[in-house]
C-alpha cells in the first residue's frame, strides 16, 4: 500500500465521568494530575494502548494488523519471526549482515508490513541478549502528546465494602472487608497529535487504510474498553487539520489555536460534555489547510 502524501495534526476530545482514566502507580493509582495546577493528565502511552487494543480486536488476525507490543508476548518472539523469514540462523546475525547490507532495511521493512503499531508508532526493536537480536529503531509518522484536562479535576477516594470475606479466619471477625476506589466526577480531557507524511514515505509506510483506522480507533477505542474503575469514558470529537503537503502548510501551534473550549455561562462545576462549548475558527484556516470534524 502507498504511504500518506498529505501531513496532519489533530485534536481529540474525550471526557471521563465517575472513572478513574490513568491510574498512577507512584500515587497509590489515583487518577493522574499536575500537581501545581490541578489539571488532569493522560499519558500517551494509556492511549496508544486502547487504540492497539481496538485494532488488534476489529482485524483479529488479519494479515498486517498485527500488534507488536501486546500482552504476554515478548517482544524476542516477533523479532525472530523477521530473521526467521529472511532465512537468518540464530546467532549468526552480523555474518549475515556482513554478507548482505541491506539486510537490516529488510528486517525493519517485514516488522512494517507485518504489524499495524510499528508503521504507526513506530518502535525500538533492538533488545540486548544472548542472540543479539536487532530490528532496528523506526520512529513513528503518528505522534501523541498527554491529554490534559480543560479544568482542573478533583480526585475522590470512594470507600466501598464487600460481603465477601477473603479467608475463613477473617469471617470469623467481621461480616465486611473494606476497599477504596478512585474517581473523578467528571474531565473533559484534550489531547493533540501529528502525523508527517514524511516519516510515512521515508520510514513506515504508514498508508491511507492505516490513516483510516486510525481515525476509527481514536473515535471508538473507548467503547471496546469499558471497566467500573475507568467509568464512563467517551470521544467527544476529533477535530482534524489536512494539509495539502506532504511537509505541512502551516505550524502546528497555529492549528491548535484555533480550537476553543470553553465553559458555558454560569458552569462552576462542570459534569458533562453540555457543559461546555467547542469552537473551530475555520475562517482563519492557513491557506492549503482543510479541516474536517467527526463527532
Amino acid at each position: 500500500m502507498e504511504a500518506i502524501k498529505n501531513r496532519y495534526e489533530f485534536v481529540l476530545l474525550f471526557d471521563v465521568e465517575n472513572g478513574n482514566p490513568n491510574g498512577d502507580p507512584d500515587a497509590g493509582n489515583m487518577p493522574r494530575i499536575d500537581p501545581e495546577t490541578g489539571f488532569g493528565l493522560v499519558t500517551d502511552v494509556c492511549l496508544k494502548r486502547k487504540i492497539r487494543n481496538y485494532v488488534e480486536t476489529v482485524k483479529d488476525g488479519e494479515p498486517g494488523y498485527r500488534i507488536y507490543i501486546k500482552d504476554h508476548i515478548p517482544l524476542n518472539n516477533s523479532d525472530k519471526e523477521a530473521y526467521a523469514y529472511l532465512g537468518v540462523e540464530e546467532g549468526k546475525a552480523k555474518d549475515a549482515k556482513k554478507n548482505d547490507p541491506k539486510l537490516d532495511q529488510k528486517i525493519r521493512d517485514f516488522m512494517c508490513e507485518n504489524f499495524f503499531d510499528i508503521r504507526t508508532f513506530g518502535a525500538v526493536m533492538t533488545t540486548f541478549t544472548k542472540d543479539a537480536l536487532n530490528c532496528g529503531h523506526l520512529r513513528g509518522p503518528v505522534q501523541l502528546g498527554f491529554a490534559r484536562s480543560v479544568d482542573p479535576v478533583m480526585p475522590q477516594e470512594v470507600t466501598i465494602t464487600r460481603i465477601a470475606i477473603t479467608t475463613e479466619k477473617d469471617a470469623e471477625k467481621k461480616t465486611t472487608e473494606m476497599g477504596r476506589k478512585y474517581i473523578i466526577p467528571y474531565g473533559l480531557y484534550k489531547v493533540e497529535g501529528y502525523i508527517s507524511a514524511n516519516l510515512a514515505q521515508k520510514a513506515t509506510g504508514f498508508s491511507e487504510a492505516d490513516l483510516s483506522l486510525l481515525w476509527d480507533a481514536m473515535m471508538n477505542m473507548f467503547e471496546l474498553d469499558h471497566a467500573a474503575a475507568r467509568g464512563k469514558m467517551a470521544a467527544r470529537e476529533l477535530i482534524i487539520f489536512r494539509h495539502d503537503s506532504a511537509l505541512g502548510n502551516a505550524p502546528a501551534h497555529k492549528l491548535f489555536n484555533l480550537v476553543k473550549v470553553e465553559r458555558r455561562e454560569g458552569v462552576t462545576a462542570p459534569r458533562s460534555y453540555n457543559d461546555y462549548t467547542v469552537t473551530v475558527d475555520k475562517d482563519a484556516l492557513p491557506e492549503g489547510v482543510r479541516c474536517e470534524i467527526r463527532a
